[in-house]
């Protein structure tokens, strides 16, 4: 299940790693983003990858960043074949994000094999979330804000299999 063929992402795009996590009866880790209200505040662990770096290996290191979770207590189960992305909104489109036009995403599918007290959002300095549940992988796109919807409409498509029927 190697990412080696996956080609560059699309120039203007932001290199990332998103990460559904399934525990054993199929529901998806998701979290809801620290400081932020609302119905939309929610999302599956991502971030960037760093140059030079291994995208299988990004994803593990933002899992570890973000909620805890380390390699020893996950297996791969799967991963898209080709980038997906999403552009920022225009408020977005300054400070930080000025250089890319949004984000193109590989997205991995892990199996937990651990425990909910092995979840520790506080685990890395920048914490991004600050409170996370299990959920059924066909609500996330509702969870999730509005210019990310696409994106996890095709991730619900590619990873429904893996999913609590």
């Amino acid at each position: 299940m190697s990412t080696e063929s996956i080609p560059a992402p699309p120039e203007g795009y932001r290199p990332n790693v998103g990460i559904l996590l399934f525990d054993m009866r199929g529901l998806v880790w998701i979290g809801k983003r620290k400081g932020f209200n609302g119905q939309h505040a929610w999302q599956a662990p991502q971030g960037g990858i760093d140059r030079h770096e291994d995208i299988e290996a990004a994803a593990l290191r933002e899992l570890s960043e973000e909620t805890g979770i380390g390699p020893a207590l996950v297996s791969i189960i799967g991963h898209t074949q080709a980038w997906l992305t999403y552009d920022f909104p225009p408020e977005m489109q300054r400070g930080k994000y000025r250089r890319n036009k949004g984000q193109a995403q590989i997205w991995y599918a892990l199996r937990f094999l651990g425990s909910d007290r092995d979840v520790k959002l506080n685990a890395h300095k920048q914490v991004e979330f600050d409170a996370w549940r299990w959920e059924r992988l066909e609500t996330l796109p509702d969870l999730v804000v509005p210019f990310k919807r696409d994106v996890y409409r095709q991730i619900v498509q590619d990873f429904g299999h893996l999913a609590a029927g």
